[in-house]
């Protein structure tokens, strides 16, 4: 296995990153790619899992080891894969979706995309108990707004499997402020999932 990739990212969208390593891209998938945008032309290392099954092999890369560790333990459940895995982290809040697991909150867990009351359950009755405690995710980084910040957060939305409908009742409300396309993910992630 492939425990991270350390290197420069050169190209991001909604769906993935790509690291150069010493000459060689590396196409990895991650719940928020424009998480990675600000670390352009600085060394970052991103923390991965391989996945391989008969007709794909992927990269999934995260932020930390806690954010991985919960994704391993995520595909573990039946009805969850590596996308669904990516749509709940996109949230950036490991520990919230741990405490909701922990407390059988069925409604929280329901709120991701492709996750109903079926799939919550299993959640529930394959994982607690056996997550462990995971740190309070930083606060987003301040920076300024680029002209297609916005855009590209709704692009990642859409990748996430948000309806175009629930994305059109937020953005009014997200667009009052400049933020970097990050921050309006997790904006509009939290907002979401309200």
């Amino acid at each position: 296995m492939i425990e991270f990739i350390r290197g420069y990212i050169d190209y991001v969208c909604p769906e993935y990153i790509v690291i150069d390593h010493q000459g060689i891209g590396y196409e990895v998938f991650t719940p928020n790619p424009f998480a990675f945008q600000e670390s352009r032309d600085k060394l970052v290392t991103v923390y991965t899992y391989e996945y391989v099954r008969e007709d794909v092999r992927a990269l999934y890369g995260f932020l930390t080891r806690e954010e991985r560790r919960l994704f391993a333990k995520l595909l573990q459940v039946s009805g969850i894969g590596p996308k669904g895995g990516l749509a709940i982290l996109a949230a950036g809040r490991p520990d919230e979706v741990v405490r909701a697991i922990e407390e059988e909150n069925e409604a929280f867990l329901c709120k991701f995309p492709g996750v109903g009351k079926k799939t919550a359950r299993q959640m529930i009755l394959d994982l607690k108990g056996k997550l462990g405690t995971f740190p309070a995710s930083s606060a987003a980084r301040a920076s300024a707004l680029r002209s297609e910040a916005l855009a590209e957060a709704v692009a990642a939305l859409k990748t996430l499997g948000y309806a175009e409908r629930e994305i059109e009742k937020i953005v009014p409300a997200l667009g009052l402020e400049q933020l970097s396309t990050e921050e309006y993910v997790k904006r509009a992630l939290a907002m979401l999932l309200k």
